[in-house]
């Protein structure tokens, strides 16, 4: 069997093989799956680190600003209001003032880089250009040219701060501090401090700062930092609240069980700032083709200066050495390398905020070229939880059966039992039960208020020789059928739900021509009539784990691209071995979060599409940004080249790309999914 790899930004294998990371995430080791050892901040592509500066906006302008005021005031000094001292070294030095606020920086980079060994970095390319300016006496051009590549680096940096804070905002919901009860009273306290044990009260309108165990009878919560679900979730006593949920009504105490950084909301935002490092194998491709790039641009530049000369006839070192500087200025890389990561960046907040959490960028791209979902059956497509979805009673009123049957189904631990007791909404507390046999593989036999019931599946009619309906023996949902007093009574018809948006999701899939299989342990009757509701392509029932992950297999050596959506945990393999593994209901199990690919923060399968759409619309403006830069780069490296454009026109061609770029590239966190 061969086993798919994937890697890092660096090139590192994140999985070695299907066993390493099975073992390594059950066993909860690091292993060659994890990430949790990378740095946090790291440079991005074009060399240069645009992910934070402690600097205010103005501080980031300033430099820029007292530049261009001395440049405004050079450029008048030359053309409109002639200045009898404005000549000879003033001149020069005027210019040169100008220069350093935003010219002193990037030769510094420039220098920076040298030593590490990166010679050719645009910092190079730079600093070539605008020094060259100087040198021909195009003093206004050599100012402008880094006046405006540092202004379009500051908005850079702006755009890609803007992107990481938006993902961080969406998920670091925590207060601080949070109200503790000891003893009666309530006192303030740090939620970094704050032990398991402890018993937090939570106002309404107040964010839970640590995961725990609601105490109060019920509470309702606005869950929407955790799953981008605005509908509010109703918790029972006993059930587990998460840190950032808000309490959105009476006052509520719950008991903390997870350390302050051991919570499911640090858990989501590590791993959500560790997908930024993983690097899309677009943007490591731009990575290496930078690198080629760069040295490229610079040798031809040589060429276009020195090479005329044995060429023309009136070569002119001065007028090619112009063309030469107006290619390099054009030939800047910084708006391709940065606008890539930059859309995937976007992508990821964007899929943050519907509440799917992508571990790399890489896997955008893989959602983008998804063709078959593969998807297990139980906490998918049904919510895994028995539910009575049909009464039929005979001879009797139904309130009458549910209250015996209930009553009779106390005396048991079956979770076919429980569905029948919930469904009884406690009309079975006042029947007396009395001489409960179960009967193994068949079910229950007892009194209830004197009335002989019994409660089984047909095997317990015929062993009693009972006649029953005859349709139920081709019903391939769970039934259980009662007799009283040895006759037949009617019958309960059990099921997993089917989620709401089951059948929403299915045929958005189909709508993107994704193919949609149904994996399951189940009979495959039942299988076959949740697959025929849903109108799923395929569906197979009564498989074993090992017999799963040949049905993948099965659909990889197609040449599939393939999606498998699990719980994270039984499915593991599956999961390792699909290209893009899909964990439903992050918010139930740590083992998920660390098991998948892609975790869905709440039971819903229409998120699956979803996660392809964000996948497609955030591949979609990364192939523009690059079809944009290279088209308008290749028309003004002509038009350079020719002598037919200034370096002005290449500066504003070169931070007008840059910005249309960015602009674009950002556009995904504001689209509606």
């Amino acid at each position: 069997m061969k086993h798919q790899h994937k890697y890092d930004a660096n090139g590192k294998q994140l999985c070695c093989t299907l066993e390493e990371k099975i073992n390594s995430k059950t066993n909860n080791q690091t292993g060659c799956c994890s990430t949790h050892n990378e740095p946090e901040n790291h440079s991005d592509d074009d060399g240069h680190d645009h992910s934070g500066t402690d600097q205010t906006i103005f501080q980031m302008f300033l430099p820029a600003i007292i530049s261009f005021i001395l440049l405004l005031i050079a450029i008048n000094f030359d053309n409109y209001f002639p200045q009898t001292w404005f000549t000879g070294w003033v001149r020069i030095v005027w210019y040169a003032i100008a220069y350093l606020p935003v010219g002193f920086p990037v030769i510094k980079e420039a220098f920076e880089s040298i030593r590490k060994g990166e010679i050719f970095s645009e910092f190079l390319l730079m600093c070539i250009a605008t020094i060259g300016a100087f040198s021909i006496g195009q003093f206004p051009e050599g100012v402008a040219v880094m006046l405006f590549y540092a202004i379009g680096e500051i908005f850079q940096t702006l755009a890609v701060q803007r992107a990481k804070s938006n993902i961080k905002l969406l998920l670091d919901q925590r207060p601080d501090e949070a109200t503790i009860l000891k003893d009666g009273n309530a006192t303030i306290k740090k939620a970094s401090e704050i032990t398991i044990g402890e018993i937090i009260q939570l106002k309404s309108g107040e964010k839970l700062a640590l995961d725990g165990k609601l105490l109060t009878d019920s509470a309702t919560f606005n869950t929407a930092a955790l799953t981008g679900e605005s509908k509010p979730d109703t918790k029972q006593k006993d059930e587990v609240v998460l840190a950032g949920m808000i309490n959105l009504n009476t006052i509520a105490q719950i008991e903390v069980t997870t350390a302050y950084t051991d919570s499911k909301l640090s858990k989501i935002l590590e791993m959500v700032q560790e997908a930024t490092a993983k690097k899309a194998p677009t943007e490591l491709f731009i990575r290496k083709f930078a690198k080629i790039y760069t040295p490229i641009v610079v040798f031809l530049a040589i060429a276009i200066c020195l090479l005329p000369m044995l060429f023309v006839d009136n070569y002119v070192f001065r007028d090619w050495l112009y063309r030469a500087l107006v290619f390099l200025v054009i030939s800047c890389p910084c708006a391709l390398v940065i606008s890539i990561p930059l859309g995937y960046f976007g992508g990821i907040g964007s899929a943050s905020k519907n509440g799917i959490l992508f571990k790399g960028s890489s896997f955008l791209d893989m959602m983008a070229s998804i063709q078959v979902v593969v998807m297990d059956k139980t906490g998918t497509l049904t919510k895994g939880v028995f539910k009575v979805q049909k009464v039929v009673a005979v001879d009797i009123s139904e309130a009458d059966l549910v209250k015996f049957t209930a009553a009779l189904e106390t005396k048991s631990t079956h979770p076919v039992g429980t569905a029948i007791i919930e469904y009884a909404k406690g009309s079975e507390k006042n029947a007396t039960v009395t001489d409960v046999e179960e009967i193994a593989g068949h079910g229950l036999k007892g009194k209830v208020d004197g009335n002989e019931i019994l409660a089984g599946n047909v095997k317990l009619m015929k062993k009693f020789n009972l006649s029953y309906d005859a349709e139920i023996d081709n019903t391939p949902f769970t039934i259980i059928v009662i007799a009283i007093n040895q006759k037949y009574a009617g019958y309960f018809l059990i099921a997993d739900e089917i989620k709401e948006d089951a059948k929403q999701a299915i045929e958005s899939l189909h709508r993107i021509n994704v193919k949609t299989v149904m994996l399951s342990g189940d009979k495959q009757a039942v299988v076959d009539a949740v697959a025929k509701e849903l109108n799923i392509d395929q569906a197979y029932g009564d498989l074993l784990p090992e017999n799963k992950v040949e049905k993948v297999e099965e659909l990889k050596s197609k040449n599939l691209r393939i999606a498998f959506v699990g719980d994270g945990v039984n499915d593991a393999p599956v999961v390792a071995l699909a290209d893009a593994g899909i964990a439903m209901g992050g918010l139930g199990s740590d083992a998920t979060i660390e098991t998948a690919d892609i975790v869905i923060q709440n039971d819903q399968p229409y998120k699956i599409y979803t996660a392809i759409n964000i996948g497609k619309k955030t591949k979609q403006i990364v192939y523009q940004n690059i079809g944009l830069a290279f088209a308008v780069k290749a028309i003004v490296l002509v038009l350079g080249a020719g002598g037919l454009a200034t370096m002005w026109e290449a500066v504003f061609a070169d931070v007008g790309v840059a910005l249309l770029a960015i602009l674009n590239a950002v556009r995904i966190q504001r689209m509606k999914f």
